[in-house]
């Protein structure tokens, strides 16, 4: 099965559905009328799409994810590493930290995750 395409929009929208769930379809209405302003035929419209593509379920206008925020994430990054860098993680990394100034605390944290992935574990 292909991993549901979560267009920029509806991403922002999971943000928010993600941190309320399980949320009623009203409540997202009035959410993402102040957090986006977004119209409540816009919200109803993208509640629908997203459950038509099986990224959330729509049961009795209560809505919860199908799709987790952590499983959308890691797709998108796998779909940029393999699009944009030829699949190439070190290539990725390279790009990434050349402009990003990274404290001593971040690169202990990335060190860590790298030890713990070398172990055998996840981070």
């Amino acid at each position: 099965m292909d991993f549901p395409k979560i267009h920029e929009s509806e991403y922002r929208f999971c943000l928010i559905m993600w941190e309320y769930e399980p949320v009623t379809a009203a409540q997202l209405v009035k959410l993402c009328q102040e957090q986006l302003g977004w119209k409540r035929t816009t919200t109803y419209t993208v509640i629908k799409r997203l459950g038509e593509r099986g990224v959330l379920k729509n049961d009795n206008s209560v809505i919860t994810s199908l799709v987790s925020k952590d499983e959308a994430q890691a797709y998108e990054i796998d779909e940029l590493v393999e699009k944009k860098f030829k699949g190439s993680l070190p290539a990725f990394i390279a790009a990434f930290t050349k402009h990003q100034d990274m404290s001593e605390d971040e690169l202990d944290e990335v060190q860590r995750m790298i030890d713990c992935i070398r172990k055998g574990g996840s981070q």
